[in-house]
């Protein structure tokens, strides 16, 4: 039998009672691990992270708890190689792919320790300036933000085990909130070595990091009112944390990043050949295939002048024509799996929801699989669709394909495409290709009301933008509406999720004393 993966709560690993539940390799199909919380004393693991844990991070400052996020990254650069050998084995993607998770997080804990340093050696953070009461400077109004006595739980996405743990832990850890995070139980392998690793390098103080791997039952039940909930899933999940009394009655604040319907939209002029519509093929294949379609940023709609929605097919059609799909141990692999074989059969579902109102415009479903067998492994071929009525054809703009598969959609004019992007209701990011600036900068504001994110690639930028599905920690991640409307990252912004606003009002003295 494989190794049940201990949970750390209370300051101590823990096993569950149960059997557990299995995690497998998705192209190998063999059993890897298995994870299980049944019988955690929750009470307890959350008192003592949101006492032991949250006293000790709020004693110390701002600096010092940088120093904390410094040496954690010094201890994943350490075990980078068998992170790497879990996310083969666990989520099924090649090494490129395994980098955007597994470095990806360590860049960005790298940029929150580099941030927290300039803080200084403070326990609370100015905002703004002090402002009188009255006519008089005697009496004045300073507005501070002070880190929340509670603790932060993070439920989290399968597609990003590693990522997706420490672009949240980073600004709660660095903000004085301990954090528990509840992994996906497909990948959770990941995300609890990485915390085992920490832990176990005694770099945090006791209670300031906990995971929890298996059913999520009961966690919301513990939050109190200073607490915080941050989740990466399905809208359906989404709406059960909303309504759940923690967050309905109790006040605890919540962030949501729900499902998104991304797009990319090439400005009118751009013609086939030129640079725009090459960086924008070149983009959308790129997005199709990075850990194959399985990202919340992925482009899922592709919005292009209707007189080169044909060129535009046949473009890129012929790159994903040359991915190649399997087992991503071996090298000639461009793309490996999705992360199970319910995922597959999920994005198998979702095509057959958009068959009726879309074409196969290009298919690599029936392309071989390189070392893998068809029967057992998580892999599908990327996929092509087109609507030539994007208006009439609405379950585009409704239903999300949670893999390789994007629709190409013709507009009229820039108004209409402008509108497409807006049918998404909410999303995570759109990118604009094109060579005209003012033109580029008029769409990014007509489209900035429903996007989290505007990736804006012109030739200039062609060898210098950081990807239209690549989340970089110095810009917000999130989105309104379908989006979950939440706000991750943006730099220091995102200490303001894990901090109070307070006015303390009194003389220029006190407000001198506060150290600030």
């Amino acid at each position: 039998m494989t190794e049940l993966l201990s949970n750390h709560v209370a300051g101590r690993w823990q096993s569950g009672a149960g059997a557990g539940t299995p995690l497998f390799d998705p192209v190998l199909g063999t059993e890897l691990a298995r994870v299980d919380a049944t019988g955690l004393d929750l009470p307890e693991a959350f008192s003592f992270a949101r006492e032991q844990g949250g006293n000790a991070l709020r004693a110390l400052t701002y600096r010092q708890r940088a120093g904390l996020l410094g040496a954690i990254v010094k201890v994943l650069q350490t075990n980078r190689d068998a992170y790497y050998e879990i996310a083969t084995a666990n989520s099924g993607t090649v090494k490129n792919d395994s980098a955007v998770d597994i470095d990806g997080a360590i860049f960005t804990l790298g940029q929150y320790a580099k941030w927290g340093d300039a803080l200084g050696d403070v326990r609370a953070l100015r905002d703004g300036d002090a402002v009188k009461l009255g006519k008089e400077p005697v009496f004045q109004s300073q507005h501070l933000q002070v880190p929340t006595r509670g603790v932060a739980l993070f439920i989290n996405a399968f597609n990003f085990p590693s990522w997706g743990l420490w672009e949240k832990a980073a600004p709660a850890l660095l903000s004085g909130v301990p954090v528990i995070v509840k992994p996906a139980t497909a990948t959770a392998w990941l995300t609890q070595r990485m915390v085992k690793d920490v832990v176990d390098a005694g770099v945090l103080p006791a209670g300031a990091l906990s995971v929890i791997c298996g059913s999520s039952a009961g966690l919301m039940d513990q939050l109190q009112p200073f607490d915080v909930v941050s989740f990466t899933g399905s809208a359906e999940t989404a709406a059960m944390i909303r309504s759940h009394p923690a967050v309905a009655a109790r006040s605890v604040r919540a962030n949501i990043e729900a499902d998104s319907l991304n797009s990319a939209l090439l400005l009118p002029g751009a013609a086939p050949g030129s640079e725009a519509f090459n960086l924008l093929v070149r983009e959308v294949v790129r997005e199709m295939t990075v850990k194959s379609g399985q990202k919340c940023t992925a482009i899922r709609r592709i919005l292009v002048p209707a007189e080169v929605y044909d060129a535009a097919a046949e473009a890129i059609g012929a790159k994903l024509a040359g991915i190649t799909v399997g087992n991503p141990r071996n090298e000639s692999v461009r793309m490996g799996s999705l992360v199970s074989r319910a995922q597959l059969n999920a994005v198998r579902d979702g095509l057959d929801a958009l068959a009726a109102q879309t074409t196969v415009l290009h298919d690599s479903r029936s392309k071989p699989l390189i070392d893998a067998d068809p029967a057992i492994a998580a892999c599908i071929g990327p996929v092509l669709l087109g609507a030539r009525d994007a208006d009439a054809a609405q379950r585009v703009h409704d239903v999300e394909v949670f893999g390789p598969v994007a629709t190409l959609l013709p507009y009229r004019d820039l108004a209409h495409g402008i509108a497409l992007a807006h049918r998404g209701q909410g999303s995570l990011v759109t990118s604009l290709y094109g060579s005209d600036d003012a033109a580029l900068a008029q769409a990014a504001l007509a489209v900035a009301p429903s996007h989290g994110r505007v990736h804006v690639i012109t030739p200039e930028v062609a060898q210098a933008h950081t990807g239209h599905g690549n989340v970089m920690p110095m810009s917000m991640h999130g989105g309104p509406g379908r989006a979950g409307g939440g706000a991750e990252l943006g730099g220091l912004r995102a200490l303001d999720f894990y901090h109070r606003k307070s006015a303390v009002q009194a003389s220029p003295g006190v407000l001198a004393a506060l150290g600030l």
